[in-house]
């Protein structure tokens, strides 16, 4: 009976959260630094550890609220990561855009996967003063990307929803 109730506490972990998230000025350029708390479940650890690559996407929007019409929106935009474990070298990959890092365990993979640093999003001149804006994130598995018996599975089961809430913050330039 004990082993059922910490089964159960484990699995109400898993998931991805958002811990925080910011914009800074970096000449001209708003960067997006954000940290991500990722549990993996026991099923979509066991496929990566099998070897099937996992792809997420980070999602990032900019706006400024109206009261009299529809939010104007000044950015969108995502960021694709696939991660991969190769068992021949023993190594965990990610990979965002051209550039990979290698690991040689799950918990470094999972906190650099949840660390975004430096992602330009928005520039200066895109902003006005007098205005304050809305900037939403939030990260999710890509479930179109599995292996197609993954994806059947993938929509029956929690074990695979792996996605946050937006994250909601305010930018006042």
């Amino acid at each position: 009976m004990l082993l059922l109730a910490f089964a159960s506490v484990a699995r109400a972990e898993s998931g991805i959260q958002v811990k925080a998230a910011e914009l800074n000025l970096v000449e001209e350029v708003y960067q997006l630094k954000a940290d991500f708390e990722v549990n993996f479940s026991q099923a979509v650890e066991d496929a990566l550890n099998k070897g099937v690559p996992l792809n997420f996407t980070v999602e990032f929007e900019l706006n400024r609220p109206r009261w009299y019409w529809l939010d104007e929106s000044i950015a969108s935009i995502q960021q694709q990561i696939r991660i991969s474990y190769h068992a021949l070298t023993k190594q965990y990959r990610l990979q965002v855009h051209e550039q990979q890092k290698s690991f040689t365990s799950l918990a470094e993979l999972k906190a650099e996967l949840g660390r975004i640093q430096e992602w330009k999003v928005v520039e200066r001149s895109q902003l006005r003063k007098r205005y304050s804006y809305e900037a939403l994130i939030r990260i999710k598995l890509d479930q179109s990307q599995l292996p197609k018996p993954l994806q059947v599975n993938a929509l029956t089961s929690k074990d695979w929803n792996m996605e946050s809430e937006w994250y909601r913050w305010t930018l006042t330039p």
